[in-house]
């Protein structure tokens, strides 16, 4: 049997997780379970695509429910003195410069399953978090992207 990798989660990141597995369990699979119920009562489920698409989402939620279950046995919640400033590690506030344009951006590295770019959130398996994880201020990082090398440098590292 293999270990599970620990996940490190922020706690924002960990109320999320544990709301949607809660919502899933009390809310959507009861929704499901009429839909299918509902479906039964329109007689041959055979050739029934409400059974069909309800059995679908049955089977996803359930998928889900595991994943979220198994995600939140192997989390661990991040603890402010996990946050170094030093040097870039899971919970840092990042603040990098693109060599080239000199165009500022920031960035809060976190785990894959916290991970939202569209809300700054990068997961430290990305190219990006890859290369600046255990980085200095200072420190220029090059990052692989479809367009070619990126060239950072990392001007802030923050709590």
């Amino acid at each position: 049997m293999t270990e599970e990798k620990e996940i490190i989660l922020t706690k924002e990141g960990l109320h999320k997780l544990e709301t949607e597995l809660e919502h899933l369990k009390s809310v959507r699979r009861e929704e499901v379970a009429e839909r299918i119920k509902q479906a039964i009562a329109f007689g041959d489920i055979s050739e029934n695509s409400e059974y069909e698409d309800a059995k679908n989402e049955q089977a996803f939620i359930e998928g889900r429910i595991l994943t979220l279950e198994k995600t939140l046995k192997n989390a661990r919640l991040m603890e402010e003195t996990d946050i170094r400033t030093d040097v870039v590690s899971l919970g840092s506030k990042v603040t990098l410069q693109e060599v080239k344009s000199k165009r500022e951006v920031t960035v809060l590295l976190v785990s894959s399953v916290e991970s939202k770019l569209k809300d700054g959130k990068i997961s430290d398996e990305s190219p990006v978090g890859r290369a600046i994880l255990g980085k200095k201020v200072k420190s220029t990082v090059q990052v692989e992207a479809p367009a070619g090398i990126i060239k950072y440098k990392i001007m802030k590292v923050e709590k």
